[in-house]
């Protein structure tokens, strides 16, 4: 629990832009349905009932909407960030005004539908290599506006974090490469633009072939190898040509069907964009108690 609180914490002016977004997007000029037929003094409470299985994530968020939406609500939970849950369970109860709750209620639920979902299929595809010392990472393949939350429920659900976006790590890809007319090139480069910075940042490189894998291993401010696109006998070749030397990482085309496959190849991480952009909601409803 304590690490879900130090993320939200680390991004808290990221998630308040995002949550006020969202109400000016949804409340627009006001909710007419709620103040044409709900009392101003009416008020109630709501319970948020589960209807599938999955991994419970965005409970602390959906606290900071309502809360940032009508600091008088009293929110309740029932549930721990990242329980498993079942049809028929209570996460979370909420009191106060009526309208309020009403207002906030879509928001809210969008929110929590759209985390637990990607929290569930990483737990899902974590728990497959769990035999292996692979780390499943996610992507910035993440809806706009709305990273910060859907990285938060990757780790919820078990995943880890790669860059939050391009200005906290730099990935060095193939176009970058071949921009430059080659790897040296590229790297050469690199080093000293980040020469200039007093605090290291982690430099993930893609190398396409043995050839681009020793012209990097030599840099030693690159953090780790990219291998991109590569066959499950191209993925064993490269990381014996590599010998532990960097930390590796294999992306692109990696299925449900292949993750395995690919992780017990040895390969240190597995980045999947599939765990924000393949992720389906989990059904859940709130209800008047």
């Amino acid at each position: 629990m304590t690490m879900h609180k130090e993320y939200y914490k680390k991004y808290q002016s990221q998630f308040e832009h995002l949550i006020d977004n969202a109400l000016a997007e949804d409340i627009g000029t006001g909710d007419h349905s709620s103040l044409s037929c709900i009392d101003p003094e009416s008020q109630s409470s709501a319970v948020l009932l589960i209807k599938q299985t999955g991994i419970l994530a965005g409970l602390d968020l959906a606290l900071q909407i309502f809360k940032r939406y009508d600091p008088d609500l009293k929110f309740r939970p029932l549930l721990e960030e990242g329980s498993i849950i079942n049809p028929g369970d209570q996460a979370f109860i909420v009191s106060g005004s009526t309208r309020s709750i009403l207002t906030a209620e879509r928001i809210v639920l969008n929110t929590l539908q759209r985390m637990s979902g990607i929290a569930t299929l990483t737990y899902q595809l974590n728990k497959k290599i769990g035999h292996t010392s692979s780390k499943l990472l996610d992507t910035r393949k993440t809806t706009p506006n709305f990273r910060y939350a859907e990285k938060w429920a990757v780790l919820i659900g078990g995943g880890t974090n790669h860059r939050m976006g391009l200005f906290d790590a730099l990935m060095i890809k193939d176009n970058h490469v071949d921009f430059c007319g080659g790897m040296t090139q590229a790297l050469q480069k690199t080093e000293a633009y980040l020469s200039r910075f007093e605090t290291p940042m982690e430099v993930v490189v893609e190398c396409r072939n043995s050839q681009e894998i020793e012209q990097t291993i030599p840099f030693s401010f690159v953090t780790r190898i990219l291998l991109d696109n590569h066959t499950i006998a191209q993925l064993k070749q490269a990381l014996a040509q590599i010998k532990g030397k960097k930390p590796t990482e294999a992306s692109g085309n990696i299925t449900e069907e292949n993750l395995v496959s690919v992780a017990e190849t040895g390969v240190n991480f597995i980045s999947m964009g599939a765990l924000t952009y393949d992720a389906k909601c989990i059904d859940m409803s709130l209800k008047a108690i």
